[in-house]
């Protein structure tokens, strides 16, 4: 047995004691991680006005600095604990303009810094309060830089009334918890292990180095292991999105998002989502929607409020909890055109944005069926259209007249539902639209109608996501602004982001199906195609959401956090947290979300699912990576489909919407030639060298062209002769009526596995193996319905390095040999 608890069983009085971490655990710090302190450290001690827009470079020395110490030390002592003295004397003062007489002034900076951005965990406070009350020993017992003098002022800085029987930091005693501390401590103060209890968050230091010496540990964490990666990647997306900006230093909201997780006993997926990662973004949404009500305000403005339906379901019901009613204003973006229409270009223009339209839908959506339009569809096949079919022969169909007409109607039943559902509608002088965003259609065609109906009321779009450069066009007396704006993020990445919204709008999205018109002042819906388990996913998100908002608005209060405080951080990173959820989701979200579909597109009554990995693999292997990231909508979470495939995929998809992405890296390069075997269906048989490309991410790629005139029934691929062992990823083929069309066109058919065959190659899966050179893949080809197709064969080598890209020279001689 170790000789100290020898020692401290035999020095004990029985006396019970129970002992508190100090840092994470009795102290939380307002940042996003421990090194935040070195941030403020970097603003405090002045450096930023010597060496602007560098304190990335500065927190990474004070690490290194600390590291290096602890090096020493042990080399010297055997010990690894080290005073902030000590962690200074190895920075590097020169590069950032200080000698080394600013030794003391960093140290006293940081100090600073820890009681400017620590606070007292009341949770920990309580406890310590009832341990006293109940005859323990209370105290405290740090892995720490700081001394016990320092410490000591800390406590008390963050917790004045507090008081303590025992103080131990472990650079006073060149020992940490996990080494002998612990021991010291008990065999010092004589307590009773096995009446004892100690609390922390450090499982190795506090949970084991208590349980090693007989201290019943407490285990107090700061986030659960997968809520702890979501957060990592979070701050990656930060440092992606926002790359010219700080990231530690939040005003405490991912120690809000800590604090509210742990108080939570609902462990349900989608509550916890909604808890974790929605509330905290719909909150912050929710505080600039009211910080921009109270400037509205101003100068005797009496402001509306109306959240816009359906996506500004779940922001209406938060801002209730909080501030009371507001109106819920169902109008969308059909409506508010139709209304607005006097001709029958802004119809044509939203029938252009349509993937497909049938008879049903156009009716529907236009509340006319005039004979010609009937006709129209009626020779469509399967009756349904393109919307740019059925945009550029609408002039023909439709009188312009009878369009305005109707218009007329739509207006006045609109106006009618607003004054039912706005209180002393014609009285205020501004009206809020909220919504989820993004290019201020509906605000734009309320404008219109409003204009054409007398009403000055000026309207201000208020949105999470804006789409700024669609605001060129707004009217001068309103406004349109999004708390995500492009001076937030760049446009290029904000389109990524937009790109894959459809899942925000999903989880936020109202039960009831989409306005289609009003009656009597009422809303008369379209059905709601999403299946009801898909509804339920939703509402258990929101209640989540609505939790954590309305917990947030306690507690912020009670542990000293002011997350959104400063307008510019609370935007970053309600960008990051986005950004995290629809670009970079976790295994545990794919899952949630796998049975989540889509409507396509207002057009049709089809449901698409949200997630399709294996159209994004076919996107892949036909166009490659970089192509595929511009994949068209389906699948609509393309960022989703991607992360299906592996983490790596969306990680690098966001690369690429971030202009971090190098084509020359991951796209395709020429690396060396091959014959393969073109076999007629009239018998004859010929050998066509083409050029095999390999991708940034090591896999092989073979495009062989076939005309139609060629009547080719199998094509042959040597697979012995490129790589013997390997995995085939796919078969797929393109159409067009040349080649450059086919493979420019997204839309790709993989071939079915029953049209491949392997000669001379066992195979297991998606993995083969050839007996010799002579094994062989033979593609079956079906007739090209158009005049040239490309079938793309993917696979990867697995018994040979990496094939070195060809030189110029080379490459020239295979594309035109290809080409012949």
């Amino acid at each position: 047995m170790n000789v100290a608890i020898v020692d401290a069983r035999t020095r004990a009085r029985n006396v019970s004691a129970c002992s508190f971490d100090v840092f994470d655990t009795f102290l939380l710090r307002v940042c996003t991680t421990p090194d935040g302190v070195f941030e403020r450290v970097y603003e405090l001690a002045r450096v930023s006005e010597m060496c602007p827009n560098v304190s990335a470079s500065f927190v990474q020395h004070r690490i290194q600095a600390e590291a290096h110490a602890r090096k020493k030390a042990r080399q010297r002592r055997d010990s690894v604990e080290v005073h902030i003295s000590d962690i200074y004397s190895y920075f590097p003062f020169k590069l950032f303009g200080l000698d080394r007489s600013a030794l003391d002034d960093l140290a006293e900076a940081e100090f600073a810094a820890e009681l400017e951005l620590c606070r007292a965990n009341p949770d920990m406070v309580q406890k310590y309060s009832e341990m006293k009350r109940a005859g323990y020993r209370v105290g405290f017992i740090s892995d720490t830089y700081w001394n016990s003098q320092q410490l000591a002022r800390l406590l008390r800085a963050c917790s004045p009334e507090l008081s303590w029987d025992f103080l131990y930091a472990s650079c006073d005693h060149d020992s940490g918890k996990g080494e002998k501390l612990f021991a010291k401590y008990l065999a010092e103060q004589g307590i009773d292990p096995a009446s004892s209890i100690h609390f922390g968050d450090n499982e190795k230091a506090d949970i084991a180095g208590a349980r090693r010496y007989g201290i019943r540990p407490q285990y107090y964490p700061q986030a659960s292991a997968a809520f702890a990666s979501k957060l990592q990647r979070e701050t990656a997306m930060f440092e992606l999105l926002c790359p010219e900006r700080p990231s530690r230093l939040d005003h405490g909201g991912r120690t809000l998002r800590r604090v509210v997780a742990a108080t939570s006993s609902d462990k349900r997926p989608g509550f916890h989502l909604g808890l974790t990662v929605l509330g905290p973004l719909m909150t912050a949404f929710d505080a600039y929607i009211e910080a921009r009500r109270a400037q509205l305000a101003q100068a005797g403005r009496r402001v509306a409020i109306g959240f816009l339906g359906r996506d500004g379901f779940l922001p209406h019901r938060i801002w209730q909890d909080a501030h009371g009613e507001a109106a819920y204003l169902e109008i969308n973006r059909r409506v508010s055109l139709l209304g607005s229409a006097d001709t029958l270009e802004p119809l044509c223009d939203l029938l252009e944005k349509l993937g497909k339209i049938d008879e049903p839908s156009f009716a529907q959506m236009f509340t006319i069926l005039p004979p010609a339009v009937k006709a129209f569809f009626a020779k469509c096949p399967d009756g349904v259209a393109t919307g740019r079919d059925i945009s550029r022969a609408l002039p023909r169909l439709v009188d312009a007249g009878h369009v305005a007409q109707i218009a007329a109607g739509i207006r006045k039943r609109l106006l009618d539902y607003l004054r039912n559902t706005i209180p002393d509608f014609d009285s205020c002088t501004d009206l809020m639209l909220i919504d989820l965003g993004y290019s201020g259609s509906v605000q734009k065609g309320l404008r219109r109608i409003f204009d054409r109906e007398g009403i000055t009321t000026r309207l201000h779009g208020t949105y999470l996501l804006s789409l700024d450069d669609a605001f060129y066009d707004v009217a001068e007396c309103d406004t349109a602004e999004g708390l995500v704006s492009d001076l937030v993020v760049t446009p290029h990445a904000k389109r990524m982001m937009l790109r894959n919204v459809a899942l925000l709008e999903q989880i936020c999205c109202a039960a009831e199906g989409s306005v289609r018109d009003y009656r009597d002042g009422e809303v008369l819906r379209e059905d709601n195609l999403c299946p009801a388990d898909q509804l339920a996913l939703a509402a258990e998100i929101q209640t989540g959401a609505r939790t954590f908002a309305a917990q947030a608005r306690g507690l912020a209060p009670r542990y000293g956090l002011r997350p959104y405080a400063a307008s510019d951080v609370m935007a970053r990173w309600s960008a990051a947290i986005l950004g995290r959820l629809l670009l970079l989701p976790d295994d545990d979200e794919l899952v949630l979300f796998s049975n989540f579909s889509h409507d396509i597109n207002l057009g049709t009554r089809k449901m698409v699912p949200m997630l399709d990995s294996n159209t994004v693999k076919d996107q892949v292997i036909a166009r490659g990576l970089p192509i595929a990231c511009t994949a068209p909508e389906p699948p609509m979470w393309l960022a989703g489909s991607l992360a299906s495939i592996s983490s790596s995929h969306a990680y690098l998809y966001v690369l690429f919407g971030t202009n971090r992405l190098p084509p020359n890296v991951f796209g395709e390069t020429a690396c060396g030639s091959l014959g393969i075997g073109l076999f007629g269906s009239n018998g004859r048989a010929t050998i066509e060298t083409i050029t095999v490309f390999q991708s940034g991410l090591g896999e092989l790629r073979l495009r062989i062209p076939i005309a139609r005139d060629m009547a080719v029934a199998t094509i042959a691929v040597p697979l012995g002769k490129l790589a013997r062992d390997g995995i085939i990823h796919g078969v797929v083929v393109q159409s067009g009526k040349d080649t450059a069309q086919a493979a420019d066109n997204p839309d790709v058919v993989r071939v079915a596995d029953d049209r491949l065959i392997f000669a001379g190659v066992a195979r297991n899966g998606r993995h083969y193996r050839a007996d010799d050179e002579r094994g062989c893949l033979l593609v079956r080809v079906d007739p090209p319905g158009s005049k040239v197709a490309i079938y793309t064969i993917s696979l990867a080598s697995l018994d040979c390095d990496r094939i070195v890209a060809v030189g110029e020279g080379e490459r020239s001689m295979m594309l035109k040999q290809q080409m012949a």
